[in-house]
């Protein structure tokens, strides 16, 4: 695009009218010259012999029960960099993006999940979309376009008060008539039931492109887990889909399970799952279980869309099939925990989201 937003190597170079900006507790509104201006916040206590302008407020706490509003922003703009570190368990906050006055978010999910964490534990993540870096620094580069306005919201839906920095970094500029709008949309299943493809999305209405898919799957079964076939229903397909994959791991960009098979000084062979971070696919989680009460193996893995948008014009569904193996070289419908978080762009409105599951039912046990 043009005009300072979707900036990279190639055009980095050229000069723009476009204006940036940036939201954190230090400028809660963003506005021009408004930031470090703080006389009480998280850091108060700290800077107590500085004053102001020496990191009075870094952080917001949310209390259990409660909303806080990220940001609020009139547009046209786009955010080009989101950065936060939410402490307390991330299934429990609930990140949310309202585009242009609408009344119902186009983009909600737990904020751990959307950074490509769904199981509540740290791993690094370096691809193009997200990055989580050490300790538990999270980085999102998805372009979010908007025209109106943009609102930002993360509920604290736990039993505990959390606290949070973060910072939203965004430009003001006219954004293209052909320039969509980012979703996100989360769902979980467990366990999946007998036979029964899991659904990344379906209920897409309008034109736009899927961009990406992060899985959070958890394993209730013996053995390989990766044989199913992700689907993707473009347009009108009813019974069967236009692209279908080959196997999970096809999908997530691996092959052969994942697997690295080394022989140790004594001959004996060994294999292991090999975690892996590229610029558009990864398994940067791999959950071993330590054979006492953390017994189930767990996976996180991403698979971004960009290069390679999957484009369509008036609807979309994405179903992916857990199997495995049985005896005598027969497949295995599993009934596995899958969480995931669907991306696409599309126009608005959008069709309302499904019901985000409960405390209880987005838990990680």
């Amino acid at each position: 695009m043009f005009n300072g937003l979707g900036m990279h190597l190639g055009n980095l170079s050229l000069l723009s009218d476009a204006r940036t900006r940036s939201i954190s507790p230090e400028n809660f509104t963003g506005e021009k010259g408004g930031g470090a201006r703080a006389t009480d916040g998280t850091g108060a206590k700290a800077a107590r012999d500085l004053g102001v302008g020496w990191k009075i407020s870094p952080s917001v706490r949310i209390e259990a029960g409660t909303t806080f509003t990220i940001a609020e922003m009139d547009g046209p703009g786009a955010i080009q960099h989101l950065w936060m570190t939410p402490t307390g368990v991330w299934r429990s906050s609930i990140l949310r993006f309202y585009w242009d006055d609408e009344e119902t978010p186009s983009i909600e999910c737990p904020v751990g999940d959307f950074f490509c964490m769904g199981w509540g534990k740290y791993a690094a993540v370096n691809s193009l979309a997200v990055c989580v870096n050490p300790g538990s620094a999270f980085n999102c580069y998805w372009e979010m376009p908007f025209r109106r306005s943009c609102r930002i919201t993360l509920e604290n839906i736990g039993f505990e008060a959390m606290v949070l920095y973060y910072q939203v970094d965004y430009t003001l500029t006219e954004i293209p008539d052909h320039a969509a709008y980012l979703h996100a949309q989360f769902r979980r299943t467990n366990p999946l039931p007998y036979k029964q493809d899991y659904t990344i999305l379906e209920g897409v209405r309008g034109k736009g492109q899927f961009v990406g898919t992060y899985l959070a799957w958890g394993v209730n079964n013996n053995g390989w887990w990766g044989e199913g076939e992700i689907k993707f229903f473009l347009d009108g397909d009813t019974a069967f889909p236009t692209i279908c994959g080959t196997g999970t791991e096809d999908y997530f960009c691996g092959s052969y399970d994942f697997d690295v098979r080394q022989t140790n000084p004594a001959g004996v062979e060994t294999v292991e799952y090999q975690e892996f971070n590229t610029a558009y696919a990864g398994l940067p989680q791999v959950l071993r279980g330590d054979g006492h009460y953390q017994v189930q193996q767990r996976f996180g893995l991403y698979r971004w869309h960009i290069p390679d948008p999957i484009r369509f014009e008036t609807d979309l569904r994405v179903t992916i099939q857990a199997l495995g193996w049985r005896s005598q070289g027969r497949y295995l419908p599993l009934q596995d925990d899958l969480a995931s978080v669907a991306f696409w762009y599309q126009r608005e409105p959008h069709a309302p989201f499904p019901p985000l599951p409960d405390r209880d039912a987005l838990e990680v046990i």
